[in-house]
């Protein structure tokens, strides 16, 4: 019975993996004067955009990215809030005769908290503490 079942997931996934078209296709065409076939390639140019951000006031967690993509050309930026109050904006571009370059920068003053409460009393953040 479970090869009977092994045997039908292996026959739907063959069957899934054949109905989708690859990324490539060929075409043939008669030269009639020739009479020679010639092939030709087309290739998909691979081109996106997505952009997304998250604002959690439950966890602090703040962040948001955005990236476009046309051929081998790839530019984007994200940020995210750190826990020390600055931002991290970084913005990257990437191809294929320059490679991948980022350029990160940091936005606002850090602030250390100094005697926070936590679950095991009080801490003491950094040097300095008054010890």
């Amino acid at each position: 019975m479970n090869s009977l079942l092994v045997l039908a997931c292996v026959c739907i996934a063959l069957g899934a993996v054949m109905a989708f078209p690859s990324h490539e296709h060929h075409v043939s065409t008669k030269n009639s004067h020739f009479g020679q076939t010639l092939m030709r390639k087309f290739q998909f140019v691979p081109h996106y955009h997505y952009a997304y951000g998250v604002h959690d006031p439950h966890t602090h967690d703040h962040k948001s990215q955005k990236e476009d993509r046309h051929h081998d050309d790839v530019h984007g930026s994200y940020t995210h809030h750190e826990p020390d109050g600055t931002k991290r904006v970084v913005e990257y571009h990437s191809d294929k005769h320059e490679g991948f370059q980022a350029l990160v920068k940091r936005e606002g003053h850090a602030k250390h908290p100094h005697g926070a409460t936590s679950y095991v009393g009080t801490t003491h953040w950094g040097h300095g503490s008054g010890r």
